[in-house]
């Protein structure tokens, strides 16, 4: 019994060691690992900018969709990768004092219709359906290519909507609807096809925010001109048209947009910021419980933008040979001769002396 207890003595002290020890928080992610998880994994940029209405009067809605697409196109997502839905010809409609011309400010020191817009659906093209179908991909047999969706599982996509809506729909033409249901059986076929990474979802509408309620998709960050039960208020008329000429919401975005450049370190989470209700009277709504990143740590060129990193190297790389390695070394580097380019000449006379 003596020669045991001084094991015993130890190992009671050992537990009294343990136990003031302070027990390591497995509930906290190592900082590299969440650094890792707020960057974006996208490879490309997608932008769908819709507006639904039609007539002279609805003139602020077209403004609207035009100064977000001039900006998605000046921060570098091409044409290529932008669809435009424009459900009436505001620059050509007769009574346009200005044709050809579409201005989002009564100033008009910007011309948002500009001289190189891309239209890929309009006037009666403006549809429930094709909407539908670009959004999952499945157009009609003969569509054209600037009329697909053409992203993937890479793809960054935006989809931003403005027209006249209400509880749980929006208008489409003044004549047909598409419902929050709809909408949300449509991203979630988007996510199923593997059509896209990451999804910002933006509308300017009255009760817009009604039209994210049934979203369960992930990977969705979605913001709402208005909650549920609230007008979404235009922004000031210009009496030489006698129309408004822009939605508050899309005014004050656009006034955000307008200031960001290609490398800006602005974030997502400024921009949802934008508008508080002392100057858009209605509450902006936010939703982000889809969305897996922190907006604030999100750049707004992941959505509105499409600048990719790049690095450049003086070293030659392989890019072809898959089981080489990836870089050559200097000393296997064969110095090449000097050579000289020697172009045939186009009318060879000589030949026919």
């Amino acid at each position: 019994m003596i020669t045991k207890l001084p094991i015993i003595l130890a190992a009671m002290f050992g537990c009294c060691l343990a136990a003031t020890q302070p027990a390591q928080d497995t509930r906290v992610l190592p900082e590299g690992f969440v650094d890792a998880a707020q960057r974006s994994t996208h490879t490309n940029n997608w932008a769908v900018l819709v507006d639904a209405s039609r007539f002279w009067f609805n003139y602020r809605h077209v403004a609207n969709v035009l100064s977000i697409y001039r900006s998605v196109k000046r921060l570098g997502i091409p044409d290529s990768q932008i669809i435009l839905m424009i459900a009436d010809d505001m620059a050509c409609n007769a009574r346009n004092p200005r044709p050809g011309q579409v201005y989002n400010n009564a100033n008009q020191h910007i011309n948002v219709y500009g001289d190189d817009v891309e239209v890929d659906y309009r006037g009666y093209e403006v549809t429930v359906e094709n909407f539908v179908r670009l959004l999952t991909g499945r157009t009609q047999n003969g569509t054209a290519r600037s009329k697909k969706l053409l992203s993937d599982a890479g793809s960054n996509v935006l989809i931003y909507l403005t027209g006249h809506g209400g509880d749980g729909f929006l208008k489409f033409q003044d004549s047909e609807e598409i419902t929050s249901q709809e909408l949300a059986d449509g991203i979630q076929q988007m996510w199923e096809k593997k059509r896209y990474n990451e999804l910002f979802f933006m509308v300017d509408t009255c009760q817009a925010a009604s039209l994210y309620e049934k979203f369960t998709s992930p990977n969705v960050l979605a913001v709402a001109s208005s909650l549920v039960g609230e007008d979404s208020l235009s922004h000031h008329v210009d009496p030489s048209i006698g129309v408004y000429m822009i939605d508050r919401y899309t005014y004050y975005a656009l006034e955000f947009l307008e200031k960001v450049q290609p490398f800006s370190k602005r974030t997502i989470g400024e921009f949802l910021q934008v508008c508080p209700k002392r100057v858009c009277i209605s509450t902006v709504g936010v939703r982000k419980d889809l969305y897996r990143r922190d907006p604030h740590k999100v750049p707004i060129t992941d959505f509105f933008g499409a600048i990719r990193p790049t690095r450049v190297s003086t070293d030659r790389i392989n890019v072809t040979l898959a089981n080489e390695d990836d870089f050559i070394t200097t000393d296997e580097l064969v110095v090449m001769k000097p050579f000289k380019i020697v172009i045939e000449p186009q009318f060879p006379t000589e030949f026919f002396k």
